[in-house]
């Protein structure tokens, strides 16, 4: 993705805070635990290779960086 748009900057923050969202929500009661932690990392490995992208402009990645306990 060289030529990322700004909309398109905007959706993938705006599904990365989601995950973060999700992440900070804590486990719903509908997953036990093995679901829970497969949503969990699953989550986490979208926030890593999010903050890996080189195309971000002014948005603040601390919230993504927060949630892998960074």
């Amino acid at each position: 993705m060289n030529d990322v748009t700004p909309d398109q900057i905007a959706h993938h923050y705006a599904a990365a805070m989601d995950s973060v969202n999700l992440i900070n929500g804590g486990q719903p009661d509908y997953m036990d635990g093995d679901e829970w932690a497969d949503c969990l990392e699953r989550n986490r490995e979208h926030l890593r290779i999010m903050l890996a992208k080189n195309w971000w402009t002014n948005e603040d990645l601390t919230p993504l960086r927060s949630a892998l306990g960074l």
